[in-house]
Order: structure tokens, then sequence, then C-alpha cells
């Protein structure tokens, strides 16, 4: 599957915001567009693609103005944003335009939004596309000429600078061979780094580079007009986007979850296919290949040369990544926090379907020895010949997202799965409750308020400002828990939407510690798809293809305490170092997010289960990190990739390139070592799933090795993996540590709470 941003599931906005959407589309803006005076005339028979284009832009500006959360008037600041940002959605690299072309395009800021907003005139847009393939024309010719007959060198010691964001743009043709020349160098070496023969290095790039310029010279003006569009939506926030029709039927086919493909929700930036969210148990997420802030350069279909997709349309480039099931695909990698020609890497990955009982809950049972690390505790025990010490039984259930399906005529919940495999933790009799939220990049609100009620008595749980200013608060009203023992949340970057709902609310009423990245991924905004077509008939606008939709930020989330998820998402209790702390892929890395602000907060109860017991935890963890060396080999990787993350330029040199290869290859040595010591443990784990979670035992425990890393993984993503299972085992040894701390222990006997789970015997 391959997905658009974040599928919206939140249903229970969708149904309170849908009258006031068509009221404002309708009455306001679609009158403040001068549609109002065609309201209930007869579609005419005939539209052509100008006048489709021009009908599109008019609503599409006018539902932007009005329906959307900030309520902004498209002036003449927003209208020079827009120009900014789409000549950067051009030539993100700031080398194909020359500073006269866009000296140029400035003609158009003073008439913008005027001719936008009244006209629907996209001329410009058209104009400066015309200019661009012009550009790249020439740009391709050069390339191709210099493949032919310059000579690579790579002994000297300059460098490729590759992050051009705030670059000056070429202010000579000159100037855009200078920077040309440095980039095909860049290419060239890192194709020479893989070991290839000059004649096959040459024909790669020169069939990169003309495919490149065909893939865009044959774009359709609805397809531009879908890129200018989606750059108008941008400038409201990341969030609203305009989706061509393209678009929509992928989307529907995503939420319905019949597509083959890698499993991955991505988005244009910049012109770059950037990986925003896994699916999980997708091929992606399950091969630990790609993730999150992962650029995809390049495609390739079995036994085919890789198509370039750099600057492509997302529709065309979405195209090119699914296919049939069972077939391959292979993904060239611009790793997170890297640069164009940095590098790169691929990914061969199965396009498989992704079924629901892939992204189900699940859970572990893991006997820790008492008063040990993971790996430090085990490792002493073992070299003295001490008998198995003493445990203590917890429980860990990993939760990829918040779903809400209805498939085979059974209603399948989070809630109720999660309330299941705790009835059955609690059967175990563990101690405490590990919620595994890292990988958890939202899904379904009512799911998300549901499940924050297993563990609290009742109360709020997420207030919501719409766009007329008033706040609605969510609140669990069931009085029944279903676990009232010590609790530990993980967390992540990724962890985005719903599930900073469920960690606002429960660090708010100090139910649950937050342990994980120093804070989530901080998207606290409601988005809303609404379908253009009905709207443009009832409006007598006639339409010649397919108009699309548009995908409108309409409200904003807030924590019980009043605090926004917005931007900041929410902080941990517990700071791990991580590999995913310095990522891009954040609220705060997008452009135009909207702002973090409070509301007043809602009355709730304070257990105040966490704040005695913070400072232990946090001295506790902090001395086991000191003495460790799995953490002292992470902290060392972390710092090497926050060190990639402010770099500004690549290295020209081969010979220092294939020093950093080599010093890359012993990392993974030092992995493998890691992954043992992990492994090597008295810890015995049990996998509770939802179908053996009615039964009466435990399992087998798991093997040592069930969870190590593929063979073909690169460095960066076996320190992925590795620290997954590093931050794991700290989470659960926090948990111990909150358990012993507990006098007397907090578990109570829970009322088992009114969900489907006590009747569900297994799927």
């Amino acid at each position: 599957m391959v997905a658009f941003r974040h599928p919206v599931f939140d249903m229970k906005q969708k149904s309170r915001l849908i009258s006031s959407l068509a009221a404002l589309a309708l009455a306001v803006a679609l009158s403040s567009v001068g549609f109002g005076a065609q309201l209930g005339r007869p579609v005419p028979a005939a539209v052509d693609a100008r006048t489709t284009d021009a009908n599109i832009t008019r609503l599409t500006t006018g539902l932007l103005e009005h329906s959307q959360l900030a309520h902004h008037p498209f002036d003449g600041q927003l209208a020079g944003n827009v120009l900014d940002r789409y000549l950067d959605a051009l030539d993100g690299a700031r080398s194909v335009f020359l500073q006269s072309d866009v000296d140029e395009f400035a003609g158009y800021r003073a008439t913008l939004a005027q001719a936008t907003r009244g006209a629907g005139d996209t001329s410009a847009a058209k104009a400066i596309f015309a200019r661009y393939l012009e550009r790249l024309s020439q740009q391709t010719a050069y390339d191709t000429a210099v493949l032919r007959t310059a000579k690579f060198d790579f002994t000297s010691h300059d460098s490729y600078s590759f992050d051009r964001e705030h670059a000056p743009r070429p202010a000579t043709p000159a100037e855009a061979r200078a920077l040309w020349w440095q980039h095909l160098r860049a290419e060239y070496l890192q194709e020479k780094l893989n070991d290839k023969p000059a004649d096959q290095i040459v024909g790669t790039l020169t069939h990169r580079h003309e495919q490149a310029l065909r893939t865009m010279t044959a774009l359709s003006s609805d397809e531009i007009l879908e890129v200018y569009l989606d750059t108008l939506a941008h400038v409201y926030d990341p969030h609203s986007d305009y989706l061509g029709h393209e678009q929509m039927e992928s989307l529907s086919i995503a939420m319905n979850l019949s597509l083959f493909g890698i499993g991955a929700s991505l988005e244009s930036e910049d012109g770059a296919c950037k990986v925003l969210a896994l699916v999980p148990g997708g091929p992606a997420a399950r091969s630990g290949l790609l993730k999150p802030g992962d650029r995809i350069v390049a495609v390739a279909q079995a036994g085919q040369q890789p198509v370039d997709i750099v600057n492509m349309p997302l529709t065309r480039a979405v195209q090119l990544i699914r296919g049939p099931k069972g077939s391959t695909v292979t993904l060239t990698i611009i790793p997170a926090g890297g640069a164009a020609a940095a590098a790169t890497r691929t990914a061969s990955l199965v396009r498989d379907e992704i079924t629901l009982e892939d992204q189900q809950a699940k859970a572990r049972i893991v006997d820790l020895p008492i008063g040990k690390g993971a790996t430090q505790g085990a490792t002493k025990a073992a070299t003295r010949g001490a008998t198995k010490p003493a445990t203590v039984r917890l429980g860990v259930i990993d939760l990829p997202s918040f779903y809400a399906d209805m498939g085979g005529g059974r209603r399948r919940s989070a809630t109720a799965d999660v309330a299941r495999l705790l009835v059955k933790l609690q059967a175990e009799q563990v101690r405490g409750v590990v919620l595994d939220l890292r990988h958890n990049g939202g899904g379904s609100l009512e799911e998300a308020i549901s499940l924050t009620g297993l563990f609290i008595r009742k109360g709020p749980v997420v207030q919501t400002r719409g766009s007329d200013g008033k706040v609605v608060v969510d609140e669990d009203t069931d009085p029944t828990v279903q676990y009232d023992g010590p609790l530990v949340l993980l967390t992540s970057r990724f962890s985005a939407s719903a599930s900073e709902i469920l960690a606002g609310a429960l660090q708010d009423y100090g139910r649950a510690i937050v342990v994980g990245d120093s804070s989530t991924f901080g998207k606290g905004t409601v988005q809303n798809i609404v379908p253009l077509a009905p709207y443009m008939d009832q409006v007598g606008l006639g339409h010649a293809y397919d108009p699309g939709a548009l995908k409108i930020t309409t409200s904003k989330f807030y924590r019980p305490s009043g605090a926004s998820t917005q931007l900041r998402g929410v902080a941990a209790d517990v700071v791990l170092p991580s590999a995913s702390d310095f990522s891009e892929v954040s609220e705060a890395s997008l452009k135009d997010p909207l702002p973090w602000d409070v509301v007043p907060a809602a009355p709730y109860e304070q257990l105040n289960r966490v704040q005695p017991y913070v400072a232990s935890l946090r001295a506790s963890s902090d001395r086991r990190r000191a003495t460790e060396k799995p953490f002292a080999d992470l902290v060392d990787d972390v710092a090497r990739l926050k060190k990639s993350l402010v770099a500004k330029s690549l290295s020209l040199n081969e010979a220092q390139r294939r020093q950093e290869m080599a010093e890359s290859k012993a990392r993974e040595a030092a992995f493998a070592s890691d992954e043992r010591a992990i492994r090597a443990t008295e810890t015995t784990t049990y996998e509770i799933t939802l179908k053996n979670a009615s039964s009466p035992g435990l399992p087998s425990p798991l093997a040592l090795a069930s969870s190590a890393p593929a063979k073909d993984q690169d460095s960066d993503t076996k320190l992925r993996t590795t620290t997954d299972d590093i931050i794991l085992n700290e989470g659960v040894q926090i948990l111990a540590d909150y358990v012993n701390a507990l006098k007397p222990p907090v578990e109570k006997s829970a009322r088992p709470r009114r969900t489907e789970a006590a009747s569900l015997s297994g799927y």
C-alpha cells in the first residue's frame, strides 16, 4: 500500500464538522469568489479543460480561505509564499532556475492573489513550468555531453555542498553549469563507490537524467495544476493538500487496504518523494530497510533500469512503486538526514497486501531477573555460575495503530484487542505493563479515547477547537477500568496524532510514565477530505475531468490540561538516546506548521502516580546506561547521526569516502556484538497474540534470536533495529524499577471494562 500523508480516520470529528464545512463552502466560500448567484443552476453541457482548471482553482482558494482553521484570506503575502514554494517544488536544489528567471517571475507577486481568487487564473504556474522545462532541457544536454567526454577525478579534497535550501540561485548560465558539474561528480562518485565500471556509470547516469526530462515533459496540464494547487494548500499548513483525481483514487484504495505495494505513506517535499510513515505489518516495516524521513530518489522494476523520480509528481512516483502482489521493486534511497547525491543505498521489497492482522496489537510477557539490567545482570550471573535469580513478571503490548475496522461481520477495534491482551496479562499475574507506541502514527480518534479509558476511571481525554473557535471536550464516560497497575508508555518521534492524545492524557492524569525520545511527532491537527465535484455540481460549475478533493485542516487537539499537542508533541518523563530523536520527521521540521497554543483546562482527576518516582527512575536509568556497552555504542552512533544532520557538504575525495565505508563496516560488527549481548540474557519472553490470548497457560518461550535483524540490512538500519531492542529493554527495566518503588503496590482489583474483549474468542 502507498498512502498519501496520514489517512484521516477521525470519524467523530468529521461528523461534527461536515455540516459546518458544507455551509461555509456553499454560503460563504462560493459567494466570496463570485459563485453565489449560480446556486441551483444546471451543470453546463460541456466545459473545456481550461475552464475546469479555473473553476477548481477558484473553489480551492475559497475553501481554504473560509474553511481552514486559520481563516486567513488569500492575500498578497500568501500569494508570494505560493510563488516561492512552487519554485522550490520544481527546483528544490536551486540549480535549474537562474536568478534572472526568479526576478522575472517576481512580476506575478502584485497580481497573483487577485488573479487566483477572482478568475482562477493559473497562467503564472504554466509559464513558470514552461521555463523550468527549458532550463531542465539545457541541464540534461550539458549532463549527457559531459558524461560522454569528461574525465572524473576524485583525488582532490573538495566537497559538494548539498544543502541549498537557502542558497542563492545561479546568476549566470556559467554558475549553473558549475553547480551541475559538482552534482554530476557527486553522483558519479557514489556509483564508483559501488564498484561499477566507468562505462556502466556513464550509461546509468545518462539514462537517469534523460528519463527525468522525458517524465517532466510528459506531464499533463491537470498534473501541473495539481502541483500548483497542492503548493497553494501547503502555505496554509503542511497537512492541507489538494488531491487530484489520481491521488483520490490511490487514497481510496489505501483506505480499503486493498493496494499491493510496499506499505508506506509518502509525501512530496521540495521535489523529493519522502517517506512519512510505514504501515505496520507492511513489506517496508517488516524488512527494516525503510524508515520515516528516508527519501526515495529512484525506482526500478525487476530486471529493469532505475527510473529517477526526483521532482516527479507524487502520483507518477506512486504508479512506479505500486504493482502486482509478489513482484519486486527496488528503491534507491537517501537515508533520513542525508542529502541528494549523498551516500544512497538500495532496498528491494516484495510487494504484498497489507491485512488487518498485520496491524493488530500483540503482547509479550517478560520474566525479568530482579534487580538486574537486561544485559548487564545476565552477563554477571553467567560468569559467576550463579543459579537463575528470582524474576519479576512484566507485560509489553505493542500497538502499531488505533485501528477500527468492520471485517467479516465482526467489529475489530484497537480498544477491544488491547483489553483482551490486558485480561491475559493480568491472568498471568504481570506486575506492570509497557504500552509501546513508538511506531504508532495515529488512527481513529474514537479508539484513542476509548483505549485511554482502559486505564482511567473516567474523565476528559481530548479537547478539540474547531474553526468556529468553540472547544468540545471528549470524555471517557465508562467508570470501569481494565488495568489499574503500573504503566509505562514508550514513545518516539514517530508517535503521532492519536498516539499523542493518549500519551498526553495519561501524562496529565499522572497515570503513566512516558519513556523514549525527547518528544513525540507533534501533529495536533485534524483534517477532513472534501470532494470538489459535489460542490461544483451544486453551483452549476461544469468540469471536463474529475476535480479531485481538498484535504483541509479544520481543528486542533488539546490535552485535558489545555496544552496543545501541536508542534511540541508530548515530552518524555525519562528521555533515552535513540537514532530517531534527531529525525527530520516531526511537525516542527515541516514548513508553515500551525503554532502551539493552549485552551482552558478541563476538570480531571490528578492521580499523582508518576512525579514522586520520576527523579529516582531517571537516576537508575542513567546509572545503567553509564555501565552498559550497548548504550555506550548507541550514544556514539547517535552523536554520529546528529553530526550528519548538521553537515552541509559531502566529501568528493574517494579515499576519504572509502575510509568512511570501512568505518561503517566496523560499526556493523559492533552492532552484531551488541545484538548478542542484548539476547544473551536470562530474560524469558512469551509472545501473546490475539489468537492465543484466550488459551490457558503460556506458549513456549521465544527463541533468543527470534527478532534478529536481517543480514542484508545496512549499518544505519541495523543501528535502528538494535536501538529498538535496547530502548525496549530499558523501558522494561524502568517499569521494573517503578514496580519495585511502589509501596504499597498500586495494583487493584479492577472490574473488567465493558468492551467486546470478553466475548471475542479469537480471530
